[in-house]
């Protein structure tokens, strides 16, 4: 599913202009992206928790060469599903 699905999505649920909820799932993906860039959790009850998490440098490996190389440090986005929706994937 793609963000125009989403779009398309929301449109048809709600009844609404196409450009409404194109402003809808942008407001919604800013707001999530700037509250994850700050360094905290979004917890969505029934879905799941986004957190960001630092990665340390560690040596990696180039699977083709099998070359040695170093990967710095970084921050990354984690996803951790609620139980409901755990049990919903089963």
């Amino acid at each position: 599913m793609t963000k125009e699905d989403l779009i398309k999505n929301v449109w048809e649920e709600l009844d609404i202009t196409n450009k409404e909820a194109r402003q809808i799932v942008e407001n919604v993906f800013d707001t999530m992206k700037n509250v994850l860039a700050k360094g905290e959790q979004i917890e969505i009850r029934g879905f799941g928790k986004f957190s960001v998490r630092d990665k340390n440098k560690r040596t990696g490996r180039n699977p083709r060469t099998g070359e040695e190389a170093e990967i710095s440090a970084r921050k990354v986005v984690t996803f951790k599903p609620s139980k409901i929706f755990k049990n919903m994937l089963k």
